[in-house]
């Protein structure tokens, strides 16, 4: 198992790219397929902390759960964000990759060559 850890969507091309990035620089990542393999509300603390973000900067604001969960008030807490991420995982930006207590964004995939 990988010190590497990847949050991927496989149906998306930035996470496609970033993945084939860490697999061109020799890396094997632990894949976790979110959608599939949800995070609990611990985990993406974590991952937010690890980020050095705002949960509200982890969402996806063009997804249809955005509008849905009414995500875009400015009064919606951060664990409210977070619980809505829980459920409906397409609300997490992706792909994700952690290694240690460091995690970048894909976006550019080259962003996350930073922390290896």
């Amino acid at each position: 198992m990988s010190d590497i850890t990847i949050y991927h969507n496989p149906r998306c091309s930035k996470s496609r790219q970033t993945l084939a990035l860490l697999q061109e620089k020799g890396i094997e990542p632990t894949v976790v397929e979110y959608l599939k393999d949800i995070p609990d509300a611990a985990t993406l603390k974590q991952v937010i902390e690890q980020l050095g973000i705002t949960p509200r900067q982890l969402l996806r604001t063009k997804e249809a759960a955005y509008k849905e969960h009414g995500l875009n008030a400015d009064s919606v807490t951060d664990k409210q964000i977070i619980e809505a991420m829980v459920a409906s995982p397409k609300l997490i930006e992706r792909p994700i990759v952690i290694k240690g207590d460091q995690a970048r964004i894909g976006r550019p995939p080259e962003t996350v060559l930073e922390i290896l």
